[in-house]
């Protein structure tokens, strides 16, 4: 199978990097010719356009920052649709919006080709070293004739069942990382105030009914003091703004999930939309005076788990 990589940021370049390791035949595509360069020089091809790359692969892979760079990627003149041939696969690993997939896959399938959505979470760390999950929403048939292709890209794989499911399911559970994100800096405020030993409680909770995957990586850079989680508030802002987005559109109305947007959009405010996501506790480390610092903690997050071969769930 011929894999055609589109968009090589911070994710996406990590997954597109399993993929070379493990020795697919991948072809990439990304506006900064730097990384496309990097790839070439590990061995991959290199695309002139996202047509010219759909034309020349079997899957198409796109992994973007927003649903309206996904947009002009799949639509623009020399873009992939225009690429597109009967039973080629697209698959969608950007975090996006339910509609917009539905929208653009109207337009795959006109060419006969299958629209698959099929993000990815569990942190940078572990895109970098193919443990990361991934959700899969659409044909069945697709879903497995790309499972050799997922099981190197990520550990856990899980098919959500029709198209746009797994989009609607990471965007929930982005949406949850966010609000046990905002919690923690009110916990390790608490911690803090209360002259806790923060190696220590960060431990106890570890163990605890208060343990969250949030917890046991973001609270590691919070203590370390470097907040180097490989993401950043705008893109916090873009989740959690979906998840609102959806709630409305099914006419529920949420308590949490606005307070939430607003405190994220406090903290772009102050620190900066590249400023890294889990920087929003220092709203709480500032308006209280301290800081949630302790030792033993590391700058950046790394996968210490080996690599192994993926599976469906």
């Amino acid at each position: 199978m011929k894999v055609g990589f589109i968009g090589l940021g911070n994710v996406g370049g990590k997954l597109a990097g399993s993929l070379l390791r493990n020795n697919f035949d991948l072809t990439v595509r990304d506006l900064d010719e730097n990384l496309t360069k990097s790839f070439k020089d590990l061995g991959a091809k290199v695309a002139n356009s996202a047509k010219e790359l759909a034309e020349k692969v079997d899957l198409i892979i796109t992994c973007l920052p927003s649903p309206r760079i996904c947009a002009e990627v799949m639509e623009a003149d020399d873009g992939v649709i225009n690429g597109l041939s009967e039973n080629k696969i697209w698959l969608e690993m950007s975090t996006t919006d339910e509609a917009e997939i539905k929208r653009i896959s109207k337009k795959i399938i006109a060419k006969k080709a299958i629209p698959l959505d099929g993000p990815v979470s569990g942190g940078c760390h572990r895109a970098a070293t193919g443990n990361i999950a991934i959700f899969v929403g659409g044909s069945r048939k697709a879903f497995d004739k790309i499972l050799p292709a997922l099981t190197v890209m990520g550990r856990k794989i899980l098919h959500t069942g029709e198209l746009g499911s797994a989009t609607i399911l990471k965007v929930i559970t982005n949406y949850l990382a966010s609000v046990h994100l905002v919690a923690l800096g009110e916990a390790w405020t608490v911690a803090k105030k209360s002259n806790l030993d923060l190696a220590k409680a960060f431990k106890g909770i570890a163990v605890s009914s208060g343990n969250s995957f949030v917890h046991e990586t973001e609270s590691q850079v919070i203590l370390n003091g470097s907040y180097n989680i490989n993401f950043t508030m705008d893109l916090v802002l873009k989740d959690t703004g979906l998840f609102d987005d959806l709630a409305k559109k099914l006419g529920v109305p949420l308590e949490i999930s606005p307070k939430v947007v607003e405190i994220f959009k406090d903290g772009q405010k102050k620190y900066g939309s590249r400023a890294w996501s889990s920087m929003i506790v220092k709203r709480m480390e500032d308006i209280n005076k301290i800081d949630f610092r302790a030792n033993g903690f590391p700058e950046e997050l790394t996968d210490n788990e080996p690599e192994e071969k993926g599976y469906e769930i």
